[in-house]
């Protein structure tokens, strides 16, 4: 048997008696069409077993439907469930997603961008770090970004120093003699800055002793690995015999810090107290249960695309009417004590 071929808007039209213009409206513009006309459509293009042409439709509008993303990795367990729910949005917003692995290089990711243009993308969400937000402003596209630098773009991040005040506050709780953060060095214009700022401002205002480590972690588990085990080391030759309290700026490194400590003791020693951020998954499916300071990685994908596809709708308006200024979004984050803490 021969397949069907697929119906075409003159045979709707002479279905229904209407012309080819209102069919296009239906599909197009269906509010400039009365109630029972619409029905009238939709009734037919079910008898006529209508399968909608989502090329046709692209070549005749030009709305692909398509967001680009551009995420720094997937090793750290945060992106790969901030992807994840981001992706889940479809239901909701019924746009697809492109994606693209950032590789750390300015040439390679504006190649990335300009790929993700050439397929007609409707808007763009950025969560890698290496092109600034004011050359990302330049594309004459919706953006939104994702804990990273945004002055010139709309955003929605975490209140990082509020994360960051939260986690001293717990471990000064267990009477810790020092209070440690690590963290990877970052300007003081991205959001995760907040950590840092938090944690020494508490630490200052209780007149508590304190260390920041920076350390460069790269984007695999071996450089992780590595500067860990030199941390680990520090710790353990000059902080002997003391209570030791250590936020990680991550999950996915707190993780690796946990297990490079139970691998030397069997468990997790009484003068060791843990905390990490973002509540990824890995946190709670850890050897241990981590505390975390939890970002709402769901409310938090939710409200970037939300945010995304309101700027897309104004854009596909007769007359639109620009932002003025970036619109930025905070999400406060949520304490979860885990059994690293709570001993």
């Amino acid at each position: 048997m021969r397949e069907k071929k697929n119906v075409t808007f003159r045979e709707i039209a002479d279905y229904t008696h209407f012309s080819k213009t209102t069919i296009s409206r239906y599909f197009n513009n269906p509010d400039s069409l009365t109630l029972e006309n619409q029905q009238t459509i939709a009734d037919a293009l079910q008898k006529l077993g209508y399968k909608e042409n989502k090329v046709a439709q692209i070549l005749a509008n030009g709305k692909t439907e398509f967001i680009g993303i551009i995420i720094p990795d997937l090793y750290h367990h945060y992106y790969s469930e901030m992807l994840s729910q981001i992706l889940s949005t479809y239901e909701t917003f019924h746009y697809k997603f492109l994606v693209f692995i950032g590789n750390k290089t300015e040439e390679i990711e504006r190649k990335y961008i300009q790929e993700l243009l050439a397929y007609k993308i409707e808007g763009l969400i950025i969560l890698s770090h290496t092109i600034s937000s004011r050359e990302l402003a330049s594309l004459s596209i919706p953006i939104v970004t994702i804990e990273r630098e945004d002055k010139y773009v709309s955003s929605v991040n975490t209140d990082n120093y509020m994360g960051g005040y939260q986690a001293a506050a717990l471990l000064a709780r267990h009477h810790c003699d020092v209070l440690f953060h690590i963290n990877a060095p970052g300007s003081e214009d991205t959001p995760a800055y907040g950590r840092l700022l938090g944690f020494t401002d508490f630490c200052r205002e209780q007149q508590q002793e304190y260390q920041i480590f920076l350390r460069e972690f790269g984007h695999t588990y071996e450089t992780t690995l590595a500067q860990m085990q030199s941390l680990l080391e520090e710790l353990e030759t000059h902080y002997q015999n003391q209570k030791k309290g250590i936020f990680v700026s991550n999950d996915t490194h707190a993780n690796v810090l946990l297990n490079l400590i139970i691998r030397k003791y069997g468990t997790l020693p009484d003068d060791y107290f843990l905390i990490g951020f973002d509540n990824s998954p890995i946190s709670r499916e850890a050897i241990l249960p981590i505390s975390t300071v939890g970002q709402q990685i769901d409310k938090i994908a939710y409200e970037a695309v939300q945010l995304l596809v309101e700027q897309m709708n104004e854009q596909k308006k007769r007359k639109p009417v620009p932002l003025e200024t970036p619109v930025h979004k905070v999400i406060p984050p949520i304490l979860f004590r885990r059994e690293t803490t709570e001993k």
